[in-house]
């Protein structure tokens, strides 16, 4: 059992870290809320998603690659509208309430990638080795290790940032990235759809 366990881990980790959108989009969370907050919503998002991962299998990767693309992009603009929003004075003043910040990074990460690599390797590990359980531990734990590691960057760069750069510039540089985010995601599902 320990080894599915390590074996879906290794597999979904090297399948998410290399060139995924999410772990910029965790660092740039990370770089405007506070870490534990961003990682409680992070690590719920993986686990629901991985949860789908493993119960319904390769079913999806046979999304239809508009439907995956319009959803990204909803959360993407979302996310985008939250962080444009954010007031200024308020937020010079005091931190964004920790319910808030998880919020905002559990729908950054659970509304976007639908049948990215990682779930489809969850998906296909799952079919493997018969051990969905298993599977899912080894998964999420992957997942959140990368989530991890981007928010703790994230969350390192956030301090010398405010210290240097005005809030209405960070604020137009976090939603700027985000916007772009949302856009090669949507450009790299619609791509790999018609793959």
């Amino acid at each position: 059992m320990i080894t599915i366990l390590l074996a879906t881990y290794g597999a979904v980790f090297v399948a998410e870290i290399v060139g995924d959108k999410l772990l910029y989009t965790t660092g740039v969370l990370a770089t405007r809320y506070k870490t534990l907050p961003i990682m409680f919503g992070m690590a719920v998002a993986f686990m629901l998603k991985m949860g789908v991962a493993v119960a319904v299998g390769e079913a999806i990767s046979k999304l239809p690659a508009w439907l995956v693309a319009c959803v990204t992009a909803a959360s993407f603009i979302g996310v985008a509208i939250t962080v444009w929003r954010k007031d200024e004075r308020r937020a010079a003043k005091k931190d964004v309430s920790a319910p808030k910040a998880a919020m905002v990074s559990f729908a950054a990460i659970f509304f976007s990638e639908w049948g990215d690599a990682g779930q489809i390797t969850a998906a296909a590990m799952s079919a493997k080795f018969h051990t969905p359980l298993m599977v899912w531990i080894g998964a999420v734990a992957a997942m959140v290790t990368k989530g991890i590691l981007a928010a703790s960057v994230g969350a390192g760069v956030r301090g010398w940032i405010q210290e240097h750069i005005p809030p209405r510039i960070i604020r137009y540089a976090g939603v700027g990235a985000l916007v772009l985010l949302g856009v090669l995601s949507v450009m790299e599902t619609l791509t790999e759809g018609h793959a």
